[in-house]
């Protein structure tokens, strides 16, 4: 989202008599930039407090000239006004100015538990809502009490856009060819895939990349792309509650799967100038249910491969348990960066157990439903190319609003593999593990691993690897036979849950393993009861 248009969001509320404003963030660079775009504009004062340094006019802004004279040539060091260090301080001091202005406080929300400072805060808020002037509360994290809470509003402050990245790598390059220490050697088109490959990242984050990138080898080139995408995955991983697989160049070989496959064929029209001449939303999303290990998980990053889209994954244990008491804050920040980095595709493995009815209310206090709730929504409402790939193991515990048609655009059902399927999953890892398929019987294989997942077929391949090793001889059809015969697969220890699914997934959900292209006269999608299924072993 462009800066200008949170320009025009903050003067809105400011206009709307909104007399607090409350913004969610660590980037205080930008919410300066922001305000005083904004406050300069409608020609208001602009001041700032922090607790070090108490409240001064913000420098460069509308009518201030305090600016302390004995500060270094070339900087604006604004002078602290009165003895306003102290929260309580300030307040008195803001209602004795009498002034229409904005006020940014930083980091100001704690200070409002001491219930002195709220009443204040509360009564200054009240005049605040009758003549256009404002309290910013800014933090990473922003508690009101409940009567205060009222008073206020939330602005969402989107991660910055393309066109504030590229401005930031413009800024880089001109001081690197200022300093002459840095090559830059970069078309535009390579510029561009940069600025691409920043998105999603904070502003002062995107510098440190770049420099990070530039400064290893004294160049920065389009080499660097794939270095930044590589740091950009372990920010997002330790920031928060989403893992990040760029779009890879390594083919991700996926073993039968041929239904989705043509799904995937026909939805990709979606994202073209025709759709959008036809006003033909993109594509929101698919469901994909079935037993684990049966490729689910491999699936969506075939997806993002298949589409040159990143892939973002979401992961419902540390969205539950890494951050306790915020985790509708952390969903919120996971649907953002995924939209700021459209097109992408967001990844919500095991659906059931982030979403779904598994979390009742009395144990979570309603959490579950309110993310529910917010997901639901989201879903209906996305404007942003995020295309959604969830899969579930337990599809009893999905709730059926998400069920229904509109909120996902196909589910699919992932059964055990069936022989041509299971033929295609050993050859893929048979060749992977560099043996000569000339050498194995598969059709022996094929038949013994009958009821096998494509997890557990591959644990087997594996298995018969450590053996053939142990042994100090090739590989063979025999040793594998006997890696089957020594597995209990899925279908047998949890053969009434297998039972269960398919009998849920009958005539409702469409089956991966089945073509959907056929003629017009008989243009009609397979579902996953329409074909014989395997019975397990």
């Amino acid at each position: 989202m462009p800066l200008s248009i949170s320009i025009r969001d903050i003067q809105t509320l400011i206009l709307s008599y909104h007399p607090v404003i409350t913004i969610e963030t660590v980037e205080e660079e930008r919410i300066s930039t922001l305000l005083k775009a904004a406050t300069q504009e409608m020609n208001l004062p602009l001041f700032e407090w922090s607790l070090s340094q108490g409240l001064v006019r913000s420098p460069g802004t509308y009518d201030a000239p305090w600016i302390n004279e004995y500060a270094p040539p070339g900087t604006l060091q604004a002078t602290t006004i009165g003895n306003t260090q102290e929260p309580l301080a300030v307040l008195k001091h803001i209602q004795d100015m009498s002034l229409k202005a904005i006020f940014w406080l930083k980091d100001f929300a704690p200070h409002l538990s001491d219930p002195e400072t709220a009443r204040h805060f509360r009564d200054l808020a009240q005049v605040f809502a009758q003549k256009s002037s404002a309290l910013i509360l800014t933090g990473e994290t922003i508690r009101l009490p409940s009567d205060l809470s009222h008073d206020a509003v939330f602005y969402d402050l989107p991660l910055p856009g393309r066109d504030e990245l590229r401005q930031i790598l413009e800024q880089m390059i001109r001081s690197f060819s200022a300093k002459r220490r840095i090559q830059v050697e970069l078309t535009d088109p390579e510029r561009d895939q940069l600025v691409q490959a920043l998105s999603g990242m904070t502003l002062k984050q995107a510098r440190q990349i770049i420099a990070y990138a530039a400064l290893d080898d004294g160049k920065l080139t389009a080499a660097d792309i794939a270095r930044i995408l590589h740091r950009k995955a372990q920010i997002i991983h330790a920031d928060g509650v989403l893992d990040y697989f760029p779009a890879s160049d390594r083919a991700i070989v996926l073993g039968g799967f041929q239904g989705l496959k043509d799904w995937l064929d026909l939805a990709s029209v979606g994202f073209s100038p025709a759709a959008r001449a036809l006003n033909l939303q993109a594509p929101k999303g698919i469901l994909i249910v079935g037993i684990q290990g049966c490729g689910k998980s491999l699936a969506a990053k075939a997806i993002a491969q298949v589409w040159q889209m990143p892939l973002l994954k979401l992961d419902a244990g540390r969205l539950y348990d890494k951050y306790v008491g915020e985790s509708e804050k952390n969903f919120r920040q996971a649907i953002r960066l995924a939209e700021s980095m459209a097109p992408s595709i967001l990844w919500i493995d095991e659906i059931e157990k982030s979403l779904g009815s598994s979390h009742s209310e009395v144990s979570d206090g309603g959490l579950s439903q309110r993310m529910f709730g917010s997901f639901l929504t989201w879903m209906q409402e996305k404007a942003q190319q995020v295309f959604v790939v969830a899969t579930a193991n337990d599809i009893s515990q999905i709730p059926p609003e998400l069920l229904r048609k509109g909120r996902f655009d196909e589910i699919f059902y992932v059964d055990l593999p069936q022989e041509r399927d299971r033929a295609a999953i050993l050859q893929i890892h048979l060749t992977h593990h560099r043996q000569d398929l000339k050498q194995f019987d598969l059709n022996q294989l094929v038949k013994a691993s009958q009821g096998f997942s494509g997890a557990e077929i591959e644990q087997v391949v594996v298995a018969g690897l450590y053996q053939a090793l142990y042994l100090q001889q090739p590989l063979s059809t025999a040793i594998l036979l006997r890696a089957i015969s020594q597995t209990i697969p899925l279908s047998i220890s949890r053969r009434e849950h297998l039972e269960h699914l398919r009998a849920i997934a009958q005539d409702r959900f469409i089956n991966v393993s089945q073509r959907l292209h056929a003629p017009l006269s008989n243009a009609h999608p397979t579902r996953s009861g329409e074909t014989p299924i395997e019975p397990a072993n």
